[in-house]
């Protein structure tokens, strides 16, 4: 997943989410916590239970969040972010708590006489992980557009750029979707194992020739017992546990996007 990815996904977190945006730079961002999301997201229980027994007034905090550490120009004090990291990992439990399925339009400017074609498009942000004795995640954005079919990488970075609301504008009015949202979704998981399917798993056989490495080394420390203990077993299991190669695909997050726009 890359710096640009989780700037993007960081955005659209936050926004949905009502912390309004203080700075928005291309390798960090600064937020300002609702009282809702502090609670969920900051860790600082104490905090609210005294507000609570004193009528103290709330100040929920503000939020620094780094993506790109090594293109900083600046001096900036916040906490870094990458793919794998516990704050990410965070947002991600909470974006499936607090519900995985929007709805948003693009905004429309202009006379409300001339109303603007919204078409619909089913986005869908996928976690691919890879498990062996090594752990790589991947984080792949698809979207699908339900009249044509058509289907775009980067879903989540492209939409990210656009003005969305969750409320339809006046002066616009949505096309029906021809391919019906499941439809769709099976479609774009069809895609995401076709992209895993066409992945390099060397990865997979490193596994099992480290796997290989240490039953050898298992199997030296116990050379010349006859009557092996059952921890040996319990040994031998727990290594073939540990290099098992496994892919595990999980969905982050969706919705439906009703847009004036189309990608180029």
């Amino acid at each position: 997943m890359y710096p640009q990815q989780i700037h993007g996904y960081l955005r659209k977190f936050f926004s949905e989410n009502n912390c309004q945006i203080i700075k928005d730079n291309d390798h960090y961002l600064t937020t300002q916590l609702t009282i809702e999301m502090d609670k969920k997201i900051m860790n600082r229980p104490f905090y609210w239970k005294y507000l609570q027994n004193t009528n103290g007034v709330p100040s929920p905090a503000q939020l620094t969040l780094i993506t790109d550490q090594n293109k900083l120009d600046e001096n900036i004090k916040g906490e870094v972010v990458h793919f794998g990291s516990p704050r990410l990992n965070q947002l991600f439990q909470t974006t499936r708590e607090l519900g995985a399925f929007v709805q948003m339009f693009e905004s429309v400017a202009g006379n409300a006489e001339t109303k603007a074609i919204l078409t619909p498009w089913l986005g869908v942000n996928y976690k691919v992980s890879y498990y062996s004795d090594q752990t790589k995640e991947m984080l792949y954005s698809l979207g699908i557009n339900l009249i044509t079919g058509h289907m775009m990488d980067d879903f989540q970075e492209w939409v990210s750029g656009l003005e969305l609301d969750s409320n339809m504008p006046e002066n616009a009015f949505n096309l029906t979707y021809i391919i019906k949202p499941l439809r769709a979704l099976e479609r774009l998981d069809v895609a995401i194992e076709n992209i895993i399917n066409q992945d390099d798993h060397t990865w997979a056989k490193e596994a099992e020739k480290r796997w290989h490495k240490a039953q050898e080394v298992l199997e030296h420390f116990y050379e010349g017992v006859e009557d092996r203990p059952d921890c040996y077993e319990m040994e031998k299991k727990a290594l073939e546990e540990q290099y098992e190669t496994k892919i595990k695909i999980e969905i982050i997050n969706g919705g439906l996007f009703y847009l004036k726009s189309y990608p180029q």
